[in-house]
Formats: structure tokens, sequence, C-alpha cells
């Protein structure tokens, strides 16, 4: 056995634990579950998207993906449903703790111990009954080496391959990269490697400093590239280590489209890069001609939750009308043209438009979504175009910077764009057309480069006809047009339900009985998605401590919806008795009966659906309880 698994068992003989005893699997209380998944909110976040990535690759090879906290408790898990039911035998769940103090030598609880990378194969687990499993880990660190969790891939021993190490390691790095540039919120963050390609890539080193220039951290590639210890950086600048003063950097990017910065780092090596100014409103780095002016020490980052949605991938979960959508957005991604979504409300619209951002060249710079139907019509135009001081009354001190400007170097989402006034329309067309905006009040034009997606759920030809939509802006927004399928027409529905439940339980995990599904077959979803949603989370709520969610984790108002259409069925059937002759007894006894069916067995549900008391049902059906 390699010398890494050899310590760990004799570690784990240490801790008593016996290679024969049957382990012990069971999984946190709900309550200390949701308290580990709140303390881990941060790192779950950052970690998910990049979890289903990974699971994309593996699919269908019986393995699952597993994220651990620090200790090695399960926070989150997917996984192919066929290797589900083996896994549920050693708990590879939510909840449960694999630390080589509780399992032995396993590879979760070894990376940590061990701080690195770990492979555990089949009978090298120190407990037997873990021998089929083959599990590749990699810890995941804070920006000072902390380990803070641990993602892994778990599958039968039989399916092991060589490569799930290196796209486990991967997708960690990916995931600290991730976290990294979240947690400096008031900092200089530069993207730097001495190939340009490699900027925007796990190859890339990244490194932050205050908005003077100190140096406040850097990743693990940033670390090798710069060739000093974390301790030596502290006595660094961003001047003393790139070659140019930060007052140089803030002049670069005052260009509307700064081009990648050329520096030689303080070893001679130049570098290509790309930094990001995230300052607090009214912080002054810079007075005079001194690159680093007197600040407060700079506190402990708090890192904020990702807004970042799943890419594309994530998206395509088996509906062809879908998956011919994502496979036109993949062939223009990156190519400057325009992107309209069509779909009714509720359809995942805005979910399409942060994917294509997300997959796309511009995925670290901003992503703006403006909803032009909610904001009132003598506001749109300050909150898209911005304003200067004074420019209307009311207007803040220092006027305030517009929507298309703040989407600058990223993605611009004028969701419902049908709903735009149409004076403002022309404002609109101006600007993509010559790419600057004039705030109101100013007469300074400013030069921006943004792509444009737009949603709508009208049909702009017949709001062209009506003299509500301008045909040149649609002419100029229609680069390429894709249209969302509603709920009903999607083929994927078991399949959307499982990830809306993975994402809205907690953690926790449900089963859909066929009952139900074969319900929401049924359903015409008026609302789409945002429906689903809210139904499945309310029903996860009202199906806590259990398994499976079922006709009684149903909301009254789907139950009464979907009765409705059941009873036109039950009247027909009605109609039928009553041209073979059937008495009126009958018949009543047939319609309650349907009708209590369809509402899952509520009596009370059933009684308003029909118009009657609940003593009316019990009267009629006596055996009913």
């Amino acid at each position: 056995m390699p010398a890494i698994i050899e310590t760990s068992h004799l570690r784990s003989a240490s801790y008593g634990l016996c290679p024969g005893a049957r382990p012990d699997f069971s999984p946190l209380n709900r309550p200390d579950l949701s308290l580990l998944i709140e303390q881990n909110r941060l790192l779950h976040a950052h970690a998910v998207p990049a979890m289903e990535t990974l699971y994309q690759q593996i699919v269908n090879t019986h393995n699952m993906v597993i994220l651990t906290d620090a200790k090695g408790v399960i926070v989150h898990s997917l996984g192919d449903d066929d290797f589900l039911e083996k896994a549920n035998q050693v708990a590879l769940r939510a909840g449960v703790t694999w630390s080589e103090e509780s399992k032995g030598t396993n590879a979760i609880g070894t990376a940590i111990a061990e701080k690195t990378a770990t492979l555990v194969h089949a009978d090298q687990h120190y407990l037997a009954a873990n021998h089929f499993l083959t599990c590749s880990a990699a810890p995941i660190s804070d920006y000072q080496g902390n380990v803070i969790g641990v993602l892994d891939v778990s599958g039968d021993q039989r399916s092991f391959h060589k490569h799930t190490m290196a796209l486990v390691r991967m997708s960690a790095l990916m995931i600290e990269n991730q976290l990294f540039s979240a947690t400096f919120e008031n900092a200089i963050t530069l993207h730097f490697h001495a190939r340009p390609e490699f900027i925007g890539t796990l190859m890339e080193g990244i490194a932050s400093f205050t908005p003077g220039g100190r140096f406040i951290a850097a990743n693990r590639n940033g670390l090798f590239q710069l060739g000093l210890s974390f301790a030596a950086l502290h006595s660094h600048t961003f001047s003393s280590l790139f070659g140019i003063p930060v007052s140089a950097l803030y002049d670069h990017y005052r260009t509307a489209v700064p081009g990648l910065l050329n520096l030689c780092m303080h070893n001679g090596v130049r570098v290509y890069g790309r930094a990001e100014l995230r300052l607090a409103n009214g912080a002054q780095a810079l007075t005079g001609n001194n690159e680093i002016t007197s600040m407060p020490p700079v506190a402990p980052p708090v890192p904020k939750a990702p807004q970042r949605l799943s890419g594309l991938r994530y998206l395509n979960t088996g509906d062809p009308q879908l998956e011919l959508v994502i496979d036109k957005v993949n062939k223009v991604l990156g190519r400057d043209i325009p992107i309209l979504i069509m779909g009714e409300t509720g359809t995942g619209k805005e979910l399409l438009a942060q994917a294509i951002h997300n997959d796309s060249p511009r995925a670290m710079g901003p992503f703006v979504a403006v909803n032009c139907a909610s904001i009132p019509e003598t506001l749109i135009e300050s909150e898209l175009f911005g304003y200067e001081d004074g420019a209307f009354t009311g207007a803040r001190k220092k006027g305030a910077v517009g929507k298309i400007l703040q989407a600058n170097g990223g993605t611009l989402f004028l969701d419902e764009i049908g709903d735009m006034p149409y004076g403002l329309q022309a404002r609109l067309l101006r600007v993509l057309q010559e790419r600057m905006v004039t705030p109101l009040g100013s007469g300074k034009s400013i030069t921006v480069n943004v792509e444009l997606i737009c949603a709508t759920n009208h049909n702009l030809r017949e709001r062209i006809a009506k003299g509500l939509f301008r045909e040149d802006l649609y002419y100029r927004l229609n680069g390429l047009v894709v249209k969302l399928p509603p709920l009903r027409e999607r083929t994927d529905l078991e399949t959307v339900v499982n990830k809306i439940l993975a994402a809205e339980s907690g953690g926790a995990r449900f089963t859909v009985s066929a009952e139900v599904l074969q319900l929401f077959r049924q359903h015409k979803w008026p609302g789409n998605f945002r429906q689903l949603t809210n139904l499945l989370r309310t029903a996860a709520i009202m199906a806590a401590g259990e398994d499976e969610i079922g006709m009684r984790h149903m909301p009254d108002d789907f139950l009464d919806d979907i009765g409705t259409v059941q009873e036109r069925h039950a009247v027909v059937s009605t109609e039928r008795m009553i041209a073979a002759g059937a008495n009126l007894e009958e018949m009543e006894h047939t319609v309650i009966v349907k009708s209590l069916e369809a509402h899952g067995g509520n009596v009370s549900a059933t009684a308003r659906a029909l118009g009657v008391s609940r003593n009316t049902i019990y009267r009629k059906l006596p055996g009913l309880k």
C-alpha cells in the first residue's frame, strides 16, 4: 500500500477502530443538519455549481460527488440513481461523518488528516464495510491555507478510473478560486499569468491588494508564480510586485474598454493581468503622488455568497426542445451576437441568461439584470443610463451609475423588454449602435462594451404592428431568437422535480410518489417553474422527517386545481351512467369517490370542490374514516 495509506491505517488502529466492525452511518438530526448547512453556506454556494459540472463529466459511471465540511461531515451530494441504493448502505448522504476517527482510512478523512488530495481504493479502506468503494478526494482551502471542506467522488470500486482524481483536484481548485475572488470586496484583485489565454482559467494566479496597494493574499497559483511565501509577501505592495504604481492601474481602468495589463513581476518575469477594482463607496485610496495612503488595518474579509447560477450544461436535463435551444446558444457564445429569449412567465428566462453569461468569455465580468416591466416609467431612463448630480429633483448627490455602465465588460440582461416605454426604445437603440452612454444631465458620452441578452413573454411582432415596439430595435435585438418551452410541454419533468428538490430541501433527500408525479404530468402549470418551485419548497417542509413526498403534502389550492380537471372526467362518467340507466345514488357515490381520489383523500378539499359539507361526504361514504 502507498505510505499515506499505511500511515492512515496506523492512525485508524490508534482510534480503537476494528476493521470488521459495523460502522455508525447515522446522520445528524434535521435541526443539526440545517445548522451545519448554514454554517457552511458560502462553501456550499460556491461548490454546488462546480459539483454539478463535475457530475456531468462522470454521469452514468456508478459514482457520487460529495462535499463535506472541515470535519468530514457531508454537506451535499449528488449521484447516479443506480448507485444511490448501494451508497445508502454506507450512508454517503448529508449529515454523515467521514472523518478518520469515525470511519478509519477513507479518502475524505485521510485528505483532511494529510491536507492533500487522496485516493483510497477498495481494500485500502480500513473498514471492511467500505471495501466496495473507490474514492478520490481533494481538500478545499481558504486563502490562509486552512482546510474548510473536502470535494470527493465515490463509486463502485469496479468503476475506478485514473482520471477521476484529476477532475476532483481541478474542481476543488475552481471552488477555491471562486471563494478567493468573493472574499475580498473592498480590494483590488489581480488575475495574472505569463500566457494571456490562461487568464480566467484554473491556471491563473490571483492576488488581492488594499485600495492603496498593500498585499493581502494570493491563491495557490498566485503564490507559485510570485515565488514568495505568504509571510514574505506581506511586506510587499502592488508596485513592488508588478512594477507599476497602483495609480497607473486606476488610470488604465478609467478607459471604457481596457485591454489586458502588461506587467513585469519582481523576479523579471513578464505577465499579463486583468484587475477587478471592487472598492467600497467613497473609498479614497490615493492622495497626491503617494501610491499608498494611510489606511486602517484590513479587517478579516467576510466572503459574500455568489449570485452565480449554474451553466448551460446543468440546464440541459433531457428535454429535446431545451437541448436544441442550448445547442444554438453554445454556437454564438463570445461572438457579440445579441440573444432574445422568448417564453411564458416563469419558464426560466433569467436562469438561461445567467447560464449564458457564466459559460461566456465574460463570465468574470458583471451580470446586470434589469426588469423593464417592474421599474416605473418615470425612473427607467435614469436606472438604465445613470445621471449626473442635480439632473432632476430628488437625484442623489454625485449622481448615479446606470445599469448599462454597471454591466460594462460583462452582460446586460433586459428582462420583459417588450414592456419598455416606446420613447426610451430610441435611446436604447442608439446606445446599442454607437456603444456610447450619456447619463442624464451630462454632456459627456462614455464608451461601453456589453453583451446583450433580452427576454420577453410578448409577441414582439404583434407589438410592432400595434405601434408599441420599434421595428428597428427589434431587428437590432434578434441576432439569435430562442424560445423556452413551457413546463407543461417538457419531457424532463421528473428530472426537473428532482433537481429543484435537491436545491430547495436543505440537504434532505426526498422521492416523489408515483401518484403525485402523475398529477404533475396532468397539470397545466400556468406559473411554470416558479409555481413548481414554490410548490415543492412547501411540500418539502410538509414532509420533514419523511422520505417520500405524497398527496398529503400537496397544498390545497393545487389539489383544487387538479380536482377541477378530474371532476370534469367524473361528470362525463356520470353522464354515461345516466345513459346506461344507473340510479342517482350510484352517481353521487361515483362523483364523491373520484373527487376524493383527485384530492388525495382530503375530505375538506373534496367538500369545498363539490360545494357540500364534510358531514355530507361522511354520510354518503359511511366506511370513510
